[in-house]
């Protein structure tokens, strides 16, 4: 068994002046589960993200005001840790991580407070959230990790369904490549262009997830094709210092 939601993130996090977070980010799934693309919801009016429609939660988003050129007041999103050894039919929806921290006022540190008694009730998770002055990445596995839990330096980050920075071979390539895209000036395009990467990672650098070894190489590349399964929706998030941030979507699938 296998499941993935929202499968690759880089970010640049306190680098670009004027902009102290950008993200770019794939969501895999499979094509079947019905989803709404990014829209302001009508229930949470201050959330900007898409929508997945079996479960009501989402992926990624922003919390914001609609009506005011003003700066985000939150971010976050969600992918999940690939370990089918371990997943569980009965879990808590991964997507309501991110909707219930956009529909509040806690801070990041706050609200990680208070899933510290309910990690257990999810399947592995990485969880980004920012809220307006902190960064901070959050995992129900890699206890270990130092920075689990804790504000994050300044610098370049990815994660996929490992731990953030795994070395996987489509996270080290996006965050070298979103890299070179910042110091060069780089249009839009260019980041959707780096997003649309179909080149599946060598065999000797795939991962073993406990999953069959041609799925491994399928879900190498940062955007994935198949019949069933794959990147449905490709997303560029700037968040300014002094004006309404930018969620631009590319739907796929």
């Amino acid at each position: 068994m296998w499941i993935a939601d929202m499968c690759l993130i880089v970010l640049a996090w306190r680098l670009v002046p004027g902009m102290p977070l950008l993200v770019a980010a794939n969501r895999d799934e499979f094509y079947e589960r019905p989803a709404q693309a990014a829209h302001w919801w009508p229930d949470a009016p201050q959330i900007l993200a898409g929508r997945d429609l079996r479960s009501g939660g989402t992926w990624m988003g922003l919390q914001a005001d609609p009506q005011q050129n003003t700066p985000a007041r939150k971010f976050a999103a969600v992918t999940n840790v690939r370990a089918p050894s371990e997943f569980r039919a009965d879990a808590h929806s991964r997507g309501d991580l991110v909707s219930e921290f956009l529909r509040n006022d806690m801070s990041a540190e706050v609200y990680l407070q208070s899933l510290k008694s309910k990690g257990d009730l999810y399947n592995g998770f990485n969880l980004l959230l920012y809220d307006g002055q902190d960064l901070i990445w959050h995992s129900n596995r890699y206890q270990d990790d130092a920075r689990n839990g804790k504000p994050l330096a300044p610098g370049i980050y990815g994660v996929s369904n490992a731990a953030l920075d795994s070395c996987w071979h489509k996270v080290v390539r996006t965050k070298a490549e979103f890299c070179s895209l910042l110091c060069q000036l780089a249009p839009e395009d260019a980041f959707f262009e780096m997003l649309g990467n179909t080149n599946p990672a060598p065999d000797c650098r795939l991962p073993d997830t406990g999953i069959p070894f041609d799925r491994e190489r399928l879900l190498s590349s940062p955007c994935i094709v198949s019949e069933d399964y794959g990147t449905r929706v490709s997303s560029l998030v700037r968040i300014f210092d002094d004006r309404a941030p930018q969620l631009i979507e590319k739907v796929l699938r």
